[in-house]
């Protein structure tokens, strides 16, 4: 099966919807995604993965090929504090080292269970 089509049905999965709900919520023509699932299309349009890329947030990118780019110490100021004004390095080091430890947390709590 299609690599980038697994990858949007999973998207809707992870919104506890399927592929037909989706496309009508983004305005895309169901057909169109068969299509490409069944190989009669070899391609979705620039469109259509910028619309489905948008309604889950994230990138084209990732759509087409599973990798989710990094992001700069920039977008992740703006993602984290809503802007970078007043937003130092240190700050920010902090937000990452609570994140880390809610990570290790969750991961040790697994672990007991």
């Amino acid at each position: 099966m299609n690599e980038i089509f697994d990858r949007i049905e999973k998207l809707c999965k992870s919104r506890n919807m399927n592929v037909t709900e989706m496309c009508k919520i983004c305005s895309i023509p169901r057909a169109s995604l068969t299509d490409f699932k069944m190989g009669r299309i070899k391609t979705l349009s620039a469109s259509t993965l910028r619309k489905i890329a948008e309604y889950f947030s994230v990138s084209v990118e990732y759509l087409l090929s599973g990798d989710v780019p990094a992001l700069d110490e920039l977008s992740l100021k703006i993602a984290l504090f809503g802007g970078s004004d007043g937003i130092s390095d240190e700050m920010l080091a902090d937000v990452k080292k609570y994140a880390q430890y809610i990570k290790e947390r969750e991961n040790g709590d697994k672990q007991t269970l």
